[in-house]
């Protein structure tokens, strides 16, 4: 496993980011949920490593980056993407983007096509709202002195009741996870989802998208992800029986996908769900 390192955004931001995989390889940047780090990722890190050279961070707010104070905005989030391109050379990538990840990809297909080659998007969805739900939440995140409240909420939404009983592990692992959170990036990145509103705009994405959706999830619904794919033109729809992180329940189909799209040349492992997931 790669060493994390730093790159410095435009404005003074830390973003931690590993860089894995054969320098001959094709380029996939994955970018995650919020409320997790780069270790959301680990469990498929084996899989993507074999046939791409994977570039996955830490959003701004969460892990080793920085949290500056205040609300965060989508174009930022957006524009660390490709200031952290530019640092490292890369000039075209396929990007790969889960829940808040998803939002971000949809604003580089808009803003950045020349940027992106094919693009995943994964349980996202173009708005969520309302306003005053996110306003709620950024106030009880920062009120709360600290997140248990918030990291059952998140379990609760990203998971399937039996996969409590069935993989208590993974499940400890992910709460660890979401506890290690800055409250103070998890709000700013609460006030971008919030004031967030691509509806209209994805119709302007040209690059190849598959969206991915998860039957069952009530945080971005299987009816957001089917009304994306209407409305990028050509964009490929698959719906899988899972709830939200469909990469970690739903790993073997996940990975199938994203293999059928990306051109991966080897099927994935025959096993959906485990609990290679870190922390640190």
């Amino acid at each position: 496993m790669s060493e994390t390192s730093y790159i410095t955004a435009g404005d003074g931001c830390r973003i931690a980011y590993r860089l894995e995989g054969a320098a001959d390889l094709p380029v996939l940047v994955l970018s995650n949920s919020i409320a997790t780090t780069l270790h959301m990722w680990d469990g498929e890190m084996g899989w993507f490593t074999k046939r791409f050279r994977v570039l996955r961070y830490d959003l701004r707010g969460h892990g080793r980056s920085d949290a500056p104070a205040g609300a965060y905005s989508l174009d930022r989030l957006g524009r660390d993407v490709l200031e952290l391109l530019d640092a490292l050379g890369l000039e075209r990538v396929r990007f790969c983007g889960l829940s808040l990840g998803g939002f971000i990809g949809q604003w580089l297909g808009i803003h950045a096509p020349e940027r992106i080659e094919r693009l995943v998007l994964s349980n996202a969805s173009p708005h969520l709202g309302p306003a005053t739900y996110f306003d709620a939440r950024i106030g009880r995140t920062l009120a709360a002195p600290d997140l248990a409240e918030q990291a059952e909420m998140f379990l609760g939404d990203w998971f399937p009741p039996a996969l409590f009983q069935t993989h208590p592990q993974l499940i400890s692992n992910f709460r660890e996870m979401i506890l290690s959170i800055s409250p103070q990036g998890l709000a700013g990145c609460f006030a971008a989802v919030r004031d967030a509103d691509l509806r209209r705009t994805i119709a302007l994405i040209d690059r190849p998208t598959l969206v991915i959706g998860g039957r069952y999830d009530t945080v971005t619904a299987a009816s957001h992800s089917e009304a994306m794919a209407r409305t990028i033109p050509g964009a490929e729809l698959r719906l899988l029986d899972g709830v939200h992180l469909l990469n970690v329940e739903r790993r073997e189909e996940f990975l199938a996908a994203v293999q059928g799209f990306l051109g991966a040349d080897v099927a994935p492992a025959r096993r959906d769900v485990d609990c290679e997931v870190g922390v640190a």
